[in-house]
């Protein structure tokens, strides 16, 4: 059989996955629980029925609210075999962004993860135009929860109805809708269609050359296509997927799990890649000096030039002192991370291809489905420092002010009641508008910037924020910087320490540390801070170059408000929140 629709997946995995025992697994309590493929297409179902008899119709939106889990995923088959439009949203906004959503969406059903949310959402339920009902994934005393809509479904089958539905459903009809965490304004509701998002995970299909018993670990949000698109790619391959309890262990959970594959974001790549450098710097002299020399050596790994054959046997034998160790770290088994949603740093690439795990990078948006473009393992398959060639069936072009555009059916249908805004992002000739600024070389896209987030200093040079920033996170003492200087006569700097290296550097050089806000004010890590900007500015034009920097005590993050959902930097609240500090920058 094919798959058209993505409630096809469900017999799809049944006729070509008889009788798997653990589809999907979660841990709640310190415990896993796995899921059959049998619990997955009856618990479906009887979601399905259980909407029908609660007057649910076609192209009627609900909403689920919660962390991944393995009834995330009965819901959303639910959901969409009923006709019905899947809305995810992020657990982490704002009540009034919930409401925002809700009301434009005119979500009638709401299913959430957590008593928390349930009780935020029962709040919020009186300002909304159509919510009925609200139900929990988690028993909650006396509230009604996903059980309670399962019995529901069970007592009220109704196959020929449901069969019907389902029928009517075509691949480009939409699926889903999810609002993007924008940086600005209110959320844009996406409107995506069963067959962009089926098209990608078809064409990533022949990535990952695993057995279908192979296992996949999952964290980032469901809510977020870029997951989402590959938790239906684990699916059509017969991987297990298990569901990290929570973003604390995920250590841990990796550990357990020993998984196979992940889909990662540079932030996770980037905080993994410091634990196992900070780790290697507490190690005795001898145990020191090996760690340095295998890490010397995967830093300058290549994969479109393994180089020499005394490097090669380097690395073989670094492989067993240095490398091997590494990968115990991550569970001992993965071999595949697909990494996406912002630039990964070469350095990165290096390391984990040296340490024989395909790191490969990609590109994409909410509103393609997510994939434009993505390195593949094979040779000649990618390019450290680009997001590799295009991806499937879709085209490809940089317009003459140096945009990506694309175009295809994984394009999104438009913005949910924005036909004009629809508009402004895909022309006449129906080219999709990314916003982004890039290159091909080769055949192989390098993003270069944010067309938006350019900005002209008051000599009238642009400089491109985001280049220089991925520049200047190499460095290992620096976590988190926004690169600032509209209208302003240099570019500078609000730089946020990787504090755990910092803290390993102070203790070989002797220096006290006792805080994040007493160490940023030492004169001596100031100065340190001071080289490595330096070192980094004379490999960027001169009107690029970081003149001025100030070191902030504290990370940004999504609960801050300072990061979106898919952990970029919100500018204008940084910019906001921060105003004085950069005033100052540029006295």
């Amino acid at each position: 059989m094919e798959v058209k629709r993505l409630f096809d997946l469900l017999p799809w995995c049944e006729a070509n996955f008889p009788g798997k025992p653990d589809v999907f697994a979660g841990k709640d309590n310190g415990t896993w629980t796995k899921f059959s493929i049998q619990d997955y297409r009856e618990a479906a179902d009887n979601i399905s029925f259980g909407l029908l008899k609660l007057g649910v119709e076609p192209g009627d939106k609900i909403a689920t609210i919660a962390n991944n889990r393995p009834e995330w995923n009965f819901i959303d088959m639910g959901i969409m075999q009923a006709g019905a439009v899947h809305v995810p949203i992020y657990p982490t906004i704002s009540d009034s962004d919930y409401e925002y959503i809700l009301n434009h969406a005119e979500v009638k059903v709401i299913f959430v993860g957590s008593e928390d949310l349930y009780k935020r959402l029962d709040r919020i339920k009186s300002r909304s135009c159509c919510i009925q009902s609200i139900f929990s994934m988690k028993t909650i005393p006396g509230t009604p929860g996903l059980e309670d809509l399962i019995t529901l479904g069970k007592e009220n089958q109704d196959s020929l109805r449901l069969q019907g539905i389902m029928d009517s459903v075509k691949p480009h009809d939409m699926a889903t809708m999810i609002y993007t965490s924008g940086t600005t304004g209110n959320p844009k509701g996406v409107m995506l269609a069963h067959e962009g998002i089926i098209l990608n995970f078809l064409a990533a299909a022949p990535i990952p050359q695993m057995q279908p018993n192979a296992r996949a670990i999952s964290f980032l949000p469901l809510s977020h296509i870029y997951e989402r698109m590959i938790n239906y790619l684990f699916q059509y391959l017969g991987f297990s997927i298990h569901y990290v309890e929570s973003l604390a262990t995920i250590g841990d959970n990796i550990r357990e799990v020993k998984p196979h594959i992940m889909g990662s974001v540079p932030r996770f790549i980037e905080k993994t890649y410091d634990k196992i450098v900070t780790a290697g710097q507490k190690l005795p002299p001898v145990k020191r000096f090996i760690f340095n020399w295998g890490h010397h050596l995967a830093l300058h790994y290549n994969r479109e030039k393994p180089g020499s054959l005394f490097y090669q046997l380097q690395l073989k034998l670094a492989d067993k002192l240095v490398f091997s160790k590494w990968r115990e770290a991550l569970g001992g088994e993965l071999s595949l991370i697909v990494s996406g949603g912002a630039a990964l740093q070469m350095r990165l690439s290096s390391v984990f291809w040296a340490m024989g795990i395909d790191l490969l990078e990609g590109y994409g948006l909410t509103e393609t489905s997510p994939v434009i473009c993505v390195n593949l393992p094979w040779p000649g398959g990618g390019r450290f420092g680009t997001v590799g060639p295009k991806f499937g069936d879709v085209q490809v072009k940089i317009a003459e002010d140096g945009e990506v555009l694309c175009k295809g059916p994984t394009v999104m249908l438009g913005y949910y009641k924005n036909p004009e805004l629809t508009k402004e992002v895909i022309d006449t000739d129906g080219w999709f508008h990314t916003g982004d600024l890039g290159k091909f070389e080769d055949g192989f896209l390098r993003i270069v910037g944010r067309k938006k987030e350019i900005f002209k200093t008051s000599f009238g040079k642009y400089v491109s924020p985001q280049a220089v920033e991925g520049k200047m996170i190499e460095s290992q003492f620096i976590d988190q910087i926004i690169v600032l200087g509209e209208n302003q006569k240099y570019a500078a700097a609000l730089v946020v320490p990787n504090f755990e290296y910092l803290k390993s550097w102070c203790l070989l050089n002797h220096v006290v540390y006792t805080s994040a806000s007493q160490i940023i004010l030492e004169p001596i890590v100031r100065k340190k801070f001071k080289t490595e900007i330096d070192t980094l500015n004379k490999t960027l034009g001169a009107t690029e170059q970081v003149k001025n920097f100030e070191l902030l005590d504290k990370e940004w993050t999504q609960a801050g408000g300072e990061l979106t959902a898919s952990l970029k930097l919100k500018r204008r609240v940084i910019e906001e929140r921060y105003a004085d500090t950069i005033a100052k920058l540029f006295q």
